[in-house]
């Protein structure tokens, strides 16, 4: 986002990049699910025959879809045909925006070979995102794609995305019945000081105005 304060009002900007988190299940056996999504850079996107001034194009030499900001008149067409909502509108530069695959750093032969990947990739703290080229059978890519059973999104578009997902990881917690409700409060100092019974003294409700 190019506003300093997104989380002000009025922010601007666009996103490149989202995590949508939603849970799935009935309470309480549920769970969360963290998605990312982004442009998937498709080999047959969608919001390139629709531009009216050519300004989204899909690179020959490496499949990457771009948009040329000095073609692009901000009329949305784009957007309207991309069936992952991967495209918005800068309402400050008044052209449409989106993940690049950080096409500038992948190729920046001033940084280490092994730091040429996506800034996503770099600073992703578990290590959940992959680059490489999928088309080569021999790369990490293509390897976790094949013995992980990954999938592209939404395959019935025909769009044939170049970025795939992995099968989440799942982490199970067990909840017993009697912890889904509060016996008795350990931030109750009172309580902690005349060792009442769980349950009795003053809770944290009692004495806080929220």
């Amino acid at each position: 986002m190019v506003d300093k304060n997104p989380y002000k009002e009025d922010p601007t900007g666009t996103f490149f990049n989202r995590v949508q988190s939603f849970e799935i299940g009935t309470y309480p056996q549920t769970e969360t699910v963290h998605f990312p999504k982004s442009c998937l850079h498709c080999e047959e996107p969608p919001c390139v025959p629709v531009c009216p001034t050519g300004a989204s194009y899909k690179r020959e030499e490496d499949g990457i879809v771009l948009v040329d900001y000095d073609k692009c008149i901000g009329c949305k067409y784009c957007s309207w045909a991309c069936p992952y909502g991967a495209r918005e509108l800068d309402e400050k530069q008044k052209v449409m925006k989106k993940c690049t695959l950080c096409v500038d750093r992948i190729y920046d032969e001033d940084l280490p070979e092994n730091e040429r990947k996506p800034a996503c990739v770099m600073s992703c703290p578990t290590s959940a995102r992959l680059f490489g080229d999928v088309h080569d059978e021999s790369s990490d890519v293509s390897k976790a794609i094949r013995e992980n059973a990954g999938y592209q999104l939404m395959p019935e578009w025909g769009t044939k995305p170049a970025n795939h997902y992995l099968p989440r990881r799942k982490v199970k917690m067990t909840i017993h019945k009697d912890e889904l409700e509060r016996v008795d409060n350990p931030l109750s100092k009172e309580e902690r000081k005349t060792h009442n019974a769980p349950g009795t003294g003053p809770s944290l409700d009692d004495m806080t105005s929220w």
